[in-house]
């Protein structure tokens, strides 16, 4: 175990995705490097009906990795909408902590803005259900996403991942319950107003992922991301704001448990 006096969470992981070159192929080897940066536990998220046993067998797999299941808002099938029912028992599952990722992207398929927001009312209609927080994917749909989310009013709300858009898009959702969450692109050069953002969001609402294997921090950009890369993110983030490194990883894995109860961050 590493030795250290803090623990770090990465909050948004593809751990089924990763590019395991720099480990041997070795994904146990990708998180031992993790953890002996002081990251402590990571979520697998779910990303269509297809991987969403693979993201459960890697919760079984290790003790430090939970997951989510859902249907990213560019995987929704138009002839194959996820349902509620296989949705809800998709998530009956004692490692599925969250529902998602879901939500909206016009950035790449402002066509299929229907079909999304359909797929996002039967994750919404789950969380309710179930009770258990959402992820939220959204790019290029500030204002669809947040009438979605007032319209659902879940009483335990969720996150806002790899958040991208302005203060006043996060004050809107931190309004309504949910967290905001970032990674590596704000260490990017071009991500001043994202910087604004950061420096701005309540402490207890704020969560640190990597989204690995993508959107790699400088000074890692343009390479595969890897969930040991959630430390650059945090110290960033940290420095930013002006606090401690440590304090700031320890309150943000805090905001972590609170937010997703079910987990087994220790």
């Amino acid at each position: 175990m590493p030795d250290t006096d803090f623990r770090l969470v990465d909050s948004h992981c593809h751990l089924d995705r990763l590019d395991l070159t720099a480990h041997s192929g070795s994904l146990d080897a990708a998180l031992d490097a993790a953890r002996q940066r002081g990251v402590s536990h990571f979520l697998c998220i779910g990303v269509s009906a297809s991987n969403a046993d693979a993201v459960k067998a890697l919760a079984e797999r290790y003790a430090d990795v939970d997951c989510s299941v859902g249907v990213h808002p560019l995987d929704v099938n138009p002839d194959g909408l996820p349902t509620l029912s296989w949705l809800v028992n998709a998530l009956d599952h004692p490692h599925a902590v969250a529902i998602g990722e879901t939500g909206l992207d016009y950035h790449y398929e402002p066509e299929a803005a229907d079909v999304q927001q359909a797929s996002f009312r039967v994750h919404l209609e789950a969380a309710a259900i179930t009770g258990k927080p959402v992820i939220i994917h959204t790019r290029s749909a500030r204002a669809d996403t947040l009438a979605l989310l007032e319209e659902a009013a879940l009483p335990q709300a969720g996150v806002l991942h790899c958040f991208t858009e302005d203060w006043a898009m996060a004050k809107a959702a931190l309004d309504m319950g949910y967290y905001i969450s970032l990674s590596g692109i704000v260490t990017f050069r071009n991500a001043d107003a994202l910087r604004d953002v950061a420096r701005q969001v309540p402490a207890d609402r704020l969560l640190v992922e990597t989204d690995s294997p993508y959107l790699a921090p400088i000074p890692y950009r343009g390479k595969p991301n890897l969930p040991q890369y959630v430390r650059e993110v945090a110290e960033y983030l940290a420095m930013l704001r002006g606090v401690p490194f440590e304090q700031f990883a320890e309150q943000t894995s805090e905001n972590f448990k609170r937010l997703f109860p079910l987990s087994r961050l220790a």
